[in-house]
């Protein structure tokens, strides 16, 4: 919190100042991104199990960003000496939060590669305005009271695709529900009867449940419902149809 609260402080003075952040120059992202290599393998040899996932330039002089799985950042100096976590955020109308940005981008990609033949489907009645991907687990309450808006939802034009996060686990009896659903014959009465707390015929298949409860670890996903917009923004948690169209549609 300290080092979210210098950096804040740091870019309000630039602004006040006047001051305007160019972008690196070409020289400088190089030997930034090298100070950044040299400080993931001190930090690797520190702490093996740290979970560096790349070295990336930003718009900061003189920092780079070093991406940990699960959403995390860390920002280090151009020293290859300093870093420190938490978000970092820009002073311009508002305040931006930078780092919540770059882990939108990363999920939008993500997300994009995912195959919607691993996912349940609702789809959009009429023309279609957008969409949602929605992890989501059948025993979960919060789940279960989106689901029964989802004729709402549908008719204001959003299209709702389900990927399958059992919060207990991969060896939970949930998990055994959501195979059943995503193996059933038809996957969106399957999954609408467990959501509304009845029972499917126990089966199974080749399925993405395991994968899509490691992408959304991935993610940083902990809890559902985790609704993740085309954007890549996450919607952590239930809104009602209404404001989950604004959210969507930008209304």
């Amino acid at each position: 919190m300290l080092a979210n609260r210098v950096m804040v402080w740091f870019l309000c003075v630039a602004a006040a100042a006047g001051l305007v952040l160019p972008p690196p120059a070409v020289a400088e992202t190089d030997d930034r991104l090298q100070s950044g290599r040299e400080l993931v393998q001190k930090l690797q040899q520190l702490r093996p199990g740290i979970p560096i996932e790349a070295v990336v330039p930003i718009e900061i002089p003189g920092m780079y960003a070093i991406e940990l799985s699960g959403g995390s950042t860390l920002y280090g100096t151009a020293d290859g000496q300093h870093f420190f976590s938490g978000d970092l955020f820009a002073v311009r109308d508002d305040l931006v939060n930078l780092s919540e940005q770059r882990r939108d981008k990363k999920r939008q990609q993500v997300m994009a590669r995912q195959s919607l033949e691993d996912m349940i489907v609702f789809p959009a009645v009429g023309q279609s305005r957008g969409f949602i991907q929605v992890f989501t687990d059948v025993d979960c309450g919060y789940c279960r009271k989106l689901h029964g808006e989802m004729a709402q939802i549908n008719e204001l034009g959003i299209e709702v695709r389900y990927l399958a996060y059992p919060r207990a686990g991969v060896d939970s009896e949930t998990y055994d529900k959501m195979v059943s659903a995503w193996c059933a014959k038809n996957r969106q009465t399957a999954i609408t009867q467990l959501k509304a707390g009845g029972s499917v015929p126990a089966t199974t298949c080749q399925n993405a449940i395991s994968d899509h409860f490691g992408l959304g670890q991935q993610l940083g996903i902990s809890g559902t419902p985790a609704i993740v917009l085309a954007d890549g923004r996450l919607l952590p948690g239930y809104l009602p149809a209404e404001r989950l169209a604004e959210a969507v549609l930008g209304e």
